[in-house]
């Protein structure tokens, strides 16, 4: 009889935090490992992290979660932030996006927002779209130091966090910077 090797799917842990050594880890060193630098924005640290180890230990991939506050048509509602979803460029194509932000999700569920909410850049607008969001359509206005409140420059997208929890009508402001 042959053995033969079975898959098993990466465990995903959650992490007490994420430091600039842990996006090194992952991205190498750098300095605009999300491709966002360009924006000009400030971004708020996600305060939930989930991350995948591989069978050496070296931490390969990332996601954030932050709840925000929104104000959508005029309704106040909180939205799960989902941000610094990082996946080191070695081990792509093989659904540890997918499983990581799975599993932030997932967790997201069990904190009572129904919507969860990420920025990304359009050239990676299709991943998420494969793992359930539907992009914004229309200006999203974010808060910035000093008061000032500016159009988000790239994609906008939402996810169901419950079923049935369609996205509201109306102009979109996050009350906070950007996660």
């Amino acid at each position: 009889m042959t053995d033969h090797p079975v898959s098993v799917p990466p465990a995903v842990v959650r992490m007490a935090d994420y430091t600039k050594a842990d996006i090194e880890e992952i991205f190498g060193v750098g300095k605009d490992h999300f491709g966002v630098a360009y924006t000009g924005l400030s971004w708020l640290p996600k305060d939930i992290h989930f991350g995948i180890r591989d069978e050496a230990g070296r931490l390969v991939a990332h996601t954030g979660l932050l709840r925000l506050p929104l104000t959508v048509g005029g309704h106040d509602l909180d939205v799960m932030g989902v941000g610094g979803v990082a996946v080191a460029p070695d081990v792509r194509g093989r659904g540890l996006a997918r499983t990581v932000v799975g599993a932030a999700l997932d967790h997201a569920r069990t904190l009572g927002p129904r919507h969860a909410l990420l920025f990304c850049r359009p050239q990676v607008a299709g991943l998420y779209r494969r793992l359930g969001f539907r992009e914004l359509l229309g200006d999203v206005h974010v808060e910035q130091p000093e008061g000032r409140v500016v159009v988000m420059p790239i994609c906008t997208m939402w996810a169901p966090l419950h079923e049935g929890a369609a996205w509201p009508e109306g102009p979109v402001r996050l009350r906070s910077l950007p996660m």
